[in-house]
């Protein structure tokens, strides 16, 4: 007959009860917060190609409209305005000069970018997973994730599969994405957990803990960001708040483009 006393868990188990839902629930937290930096970065480059024009235009109205305020106070403050504005806008000179056809006051050229990126060139492109897509890199993350592994070898096996399944989800590939799952599951099982110390079981929970407060920054960074508070306003329909946006800068620019009529009619 036991007793009550002895139907209880050891203190080991329960301690390492506590590490299996932690580690369930770092991951999920990383799954979570790549989610999250995969659609910021894709809101980011949908919003520069989209938008970066009209930011263009007005810097450029602004410019032009400070010059002809000035012209025709001859106002010094209004000059000194008119001569910062025009700098925002203007190109570095002599930058091509220096660089031989790589770069000119605007930044690098198409053509050196994709020779130092190996990429070809083209335009951005419009990358957005599918639900499909998310729904194999979540079954990939939890079962291939690098905190389930406890010996080096496995870690780094992991890791270097992670990293593959990351690029893949970025790109919205989900043939490849596909491919990956069947690989994982064509390998090696993970290897079976072997029993630990209290100690080694205290300090892994130190360092999940250590790990969680750090994706924390990383989300709040995120979510602080410009693009991503932009993103949390539409969560589920980011492209009509990229038109909102455009009708708004549209109707700036046309406001911009009436008063310097004005100042130079």
């Amino acid at each position: 007959m036991t007793t009550p006393e002895a139907e209880q868990p050891r203190p080991e188990e329960r301690l390492e009860q506590a590490v299996r839902a932690a580690e369930q629930a770092l991951i999920e937290f990383e799954i979570a917060v790549e989610t999250f930096r995969v659609e910021v970065e894709n809101f980011s480059r949908l919003h520069h190609q989209k938008l970066g024009p009209m930011y263009a235009r007005l810097d450029e109205l602004d410019a032009q409209i400070a010059e002809a305020r000035a012209a025709r106070t001859g106002d010094p403050e209004d000059l000194r305005t008119a001569r910062e504005a025009r700098a925002r806008v203007q190109p570095i000179p002599g930058v091509e000069e220096l660089f031989h056809g790589w770069m000119d006051g605007q930044g690098l050229f198409p053509e050196a970018v994709a020779m130092l990126t190996d990429q070809s060139v083209r335009p951005p492109e419009r990358v957005r997973p599918s639900e499909e897509a998310r729904k194999l890199y979540r079954e990939l993350a939890r079962k291939a994730h690098p905190d389930l592994a406890q010996e080096d070898e496995e870690r780094a096996r992991r890791e270097e599969f992670i990293t593959r399944v990351n690029a893949a989800y970025a790109r919205g590939d989900e043939a490849v994405l596909r491919e990956l799952a069947e690989e994982w599951a064509a390998g090696p099982a993970p290897a079976e957990r072997r029993p630990t110390p209290s100690e080694e079981l205290y300090a892994r929970l130190e360092w999940l803990a250590e790990r969680k407060e750090l994706l924390t920054t990383v989300a709040r960074n995120l979510e602080d960001s410009a693009i991503g508070s932009m993103l949390r306003m539409a969560p589920d329909d980011p492209d009509r708040l990229l038109d909102e946006i455009a009708e708004q800068l549209l109707a700036d620019v046309a406001a911009k483009e009436a008063e310097l009529a004005q100042l130079v009619g």
